[in-house]
């Protein structure tokens, strides 16, 4: 009963410490979408092009690509709770930074150092974690941080709204406190809060005890396991923790160029291919720019930002299944499902775009604001524009860049002629998609894929091109939208799903239930 007793304590403990730190994969998830509702507000403000948009959003992943390269070999030098006291810091740094920003070079600046963060708590999060669970809790505890991060982008859609509803409200505080004329401050600035919680919680976080072994403070690495759970579990533990850093200082470390033999030719191919489809069927389009793809369907920019917390809301639930399901129905039938079902819904956005006609009318006008003179626009006036393309263009023609920067949204609003609930089913269905599928499953099948003499610098190597393309996806999606169209835009991600699904039906192997040694005999020519 005292054994029982106790390791419900040692539990408790490592659900404590697993969620204090998980709040840095919170924080990673704020601060990568809090630009979704930003952006509407920064183009007109700083009178940005769309490359200069996709740079404010952009910015923050060669930053945080950064950080991920440099964050382990930095934990085993100063800890891996000092590192992440650094990372808090530097969330902390960005909030105020981003929110007092009085130009876009310095709101960039700020994004960036923000960057540094995300990257730090992306590795050295569930590192942590894994380095003080018990085996048999260390799955959960891992998956926690992964959780944090998805509730971190909804808590980002969420807050978004409350600040632009408060900015529309007659509460004098509200007024006060200015939501109205610094809407997106305040959305920037809102992570200072969680950024502090995440310093000061990591005051009551022990040193990791992998990291104690690796300096030699065996004692200290076994008083503190022993927190997490019980004496015999804690010696074993920290003797496998000697024995494996002994063996790694003996084994020759793999170089990068190792992975390129053609021994490795089939993994390496699968994870470069997994990795750039995460990114280029267009997740980050949508966590980063929901709103606006949203007011291209014509519901106003109120109505988008609900839509948006819709997204973060689907993809906290389809995240969860994942985690359910991925060891039951194993790791290909998600990946299958989830490029198929992602195919279906940008081929549903596309459809949807491309089927939408934009007409101003003598009536629909009247409810466009003050601002917009009436004799500009009356050469549009009748006129119906085929595609949205077209119809941006008109609007600049005959209002100049800036005014139409600022009401494409209302002007949008008051000529479209399509079906806006189509739009949000293939984005709820694509996140959805996402979410259960490659989205979690890509880092599985690094962990199973590459063999143990090449995994680190593999997984590293492939990492890096998913961060390359998050860039290019990030920084190019403003300028796609308005050159090539919403709907020729989620035609190509539609397509690179379609082509996804060949390729893992062709040439990803199904890993469940197979150890990493049958994996290896299946993968690598010997």
């Amino acid at each position: 009963m005292t054994q029982a007793k106790q390791m419900t304590k040692n539990q408790a403990y490592t659900v404590k410490i697993a969620f204090i730190v998980a709040l840095g994969g919170f924080l990673m998830g704020f601060d990568a979408s809090v630009i979704s509702g930003v952006v509407k507000f920064i183009e007109p403000e700083f009178n940005l092009s769309k490359l200069e948009l996709g740079w404010s959003v952009a910015s923050l992943t060669l930053t945080a690509t950064l950080a991920m390269m440099v964050a382990g070999p930095l934990s085993d030098r100063f800890g891996r709770r000092k590192i992440l006291q650094v990372a808090a810091i530097l969330y902390a740094v960005s909030a105020i930074g981003s929110a007092l920003a009085p130009s876009f070079i310095l709101l960039v600046i700020a994004r960036m150092v923000g960057g540094f963060g995300v990257g730090a708590s992306l590795i050295l999060a569930p590192m942590y974690i894994a380095e003080i669970a018990p085996p048999a809790m260390r799955g959960r505890m891992v998956s926690f941080n992964q959780l944090n991060i998805v509730i971190g982008i909804s808590v980002a859609f969420f807050t978004n709204y409350l600040i632009l509803k408060l900015g529309n409200c007659d509460a004098a505080w509200a007024i006060n406190l200015g939501f109205d004329k610094w809407n997106w401050r305040w959305m920037l600035g809102l992570e200072l809060l969680p950024a502090i919680l995440f310093y000061l919680g990591l005051f009551f976080v022990p040193k990791s005890p992998r990291w104690l072994v690796m300096k030699g403070q065996t004692d200290q690495a076994l008083m503190i396991m022993n927190q997490f759970t019980d004496v015999d579990d804690a010696k074993k533990q920290i003797n496998d923790a000697i024995r494996n850093i002994h063996e790694d200082k003996n084994r020759e470390e793999a170089k990068i160029t190792e992975f390129f033999k053609p021994a490795y030719r089939l993994v390496l191919v699968i994870g470069i291919v997994v990795a750039i489809l995460q990114q280029i069927t267009g997740i980050n389009s949508v966590f980063f720019y929901a709103p606006m793809i949203f007011e291209q369907s014509g519901i106003g920019t109120d109505a988008s930002f609900i839509q948006a917390i819709l997204v973060g809301l689907t993809n906290l639930v389809f995240t969860v299944l994942a985690i359910l399901f991925i060891d039951r129905l194993g790791r290909k039938p998600l990946l299958l499902g989830g490029l198929a079902g992602i195919a279906l819904c940008m081929g549903l956005l596309a459809y949807g775009f491309g089927q939408a006609t934009y007409q101003l009318t003598e009536d629909s006008i009247q409810s466009l604001p003050q601002e917009i003179s009436m004799t500009h626009i009356s050469s549009m006036i009748d006129v119906t524009y085929d595609d949205d393309v077209s119809f941006k263009q008109a609007i600049r023609s005959t209002l100049g860049d800036k005014l139409a920067t600022t009401y494409e949204s209302n002007l949008i609003t008051s000529a479209i002629n399509m079906n806006p609930a189509l739009i949000l089913i293939g984005i709820l269905g694509f996140v959805a998609s996402f979410a259960i599928s490659i989205g979690p499953v890509m880092w599985v099948l690094f962990s199973e894929l590459f063999p143990i003499r090449i995994k680190g610098a593999a997984i590293s190597f492939v990492g890096f091109i998913n961060s390359l393309i998050s860039y290019l996806v990030q920084q190019f999606f403003p300028w796609q939208l308005d050159n090539l169209g919403s709907s020729n835009t989620f035609l190509i991600y539609g397509l690179f799903a379609a082509v996804g699904v060949f390729f893992v039906w062709f040439v990803v192997p199904e890993t469940k239930n197979k150890s990493l040694e049958e994996l290896e005999d299946i993968l690598i020519k010997k």
